[in-house]
């Protein structure tokens, strides 16, 4: 997350592949099939080089073709699987998450940040659902409505979070939600300090969520870590004073066996 990144002009920088991705990336739970237009609209792109991406995706077997739509194959699965096969410490996480959804009988992911959103990358299911999308590792949300987000955020030097509000959007969601990119600094701040995250309501009503950072034996960030409830079952108090303390377990138990 801390790492350094070539900018978009550096010679090392390959236009035609970032372009590509962007296609790629564009397809979601509200775009699973576009025309071309939608896509060039998405992406910000013309349409002669929507055009040509799509047609290089396509014979390459990433995107199907049903008449004027396109839509993502299994193959991009592959892009994925990728990741997780090369991340052992994700099978770690997922057996100390089932087991605080085991004990707690709420719903409990994992995830990173990329840039304006969160990506979940593990999860464990409970029985209610408990927002109107499914979430799955791979679905992505706000980061600044999330807790995990949040606490994602806070582990940002001050430098790097006022960057990032430069091209935040902050929306008003629920009645709750901060929109003030000064109050969105002061309540990092008390998230770093306090080294957990509450969200009550801010992105759906109904949905209150905890969060806290997740490190690796050697201390290296791998994402933060939620319990999220239903906000007229869970109280606030008993979310801070009795589940944080299971989720916080789980953390430890991570860092112990992530190496």
């Amino acid at each position: 997350m801390n790492e350094e990144k070539i900018s978009v002009d550096h010679r090392d920088y390959v236009g035609a592949l970032a372009s590509g991705l962007e296609v790629l990336g564009s397809f979601d739970v509200q775009h699973k099939k576009m025309t071309l237009s939608e896509v060039a609209q998405i992406t910000g792109m013309d349409r002669a080089k929507a055009r040509r991406l799509l047609l290089t995706l396509h014979a390459l077997g990433y995107i199907a073709k049903d008449g004027r739509q396109f839509m993502l194959t299994p193959k991009v699965l592959r892009l994925g699987y990728a990741f997780n096969a090369t991340n052992d410490h994700l099978d770690v996480v997922q057996h100390y998450l089932q087991s605080v959804t085991t004990e707690l009988g709420e719903s409990c992911s994992l995830s990173i940040l990329d840039n304006q959103e969160i990506i979940y990358l593990v999860r464990s299911s409970a029985a209610h659902r408990l927002m109107a999308i499914n979430l799955t590792p791979g679905t992505r949300l706000p980061a600044a409505y999330t807790s995990m987000g949040r606490v994602l955020l806070a582990q940002l030097s001050e430098t790097q979070q006022k960057a990032w509000l430069q091209t935040a959007e902050l929306y008003q969601h629920t009645e709750t939600s901060i929109v003030d990119k000064k109050d969105f600094l002061n309540m990092l701040k008390e998230v770093k300090q306090d080294g957990f995250c509450v969200v009550d309501q801010e992105l759906e009503l109904g949905l209150r969520s905890l969060a806290i950072p997740v490190f690796d034996y050697h201390g290296k960030l791998l994402g933060a870590a939620n319990i999220s409830t239903n906000s007229l079952r869970v109280s606030i108090e008993k979310l801070i004073n009795e589940y944080s303390l299971v989720l916080k377990d789980a953390a430890k138990q991570i860092s112990a066996h992530a190496k």
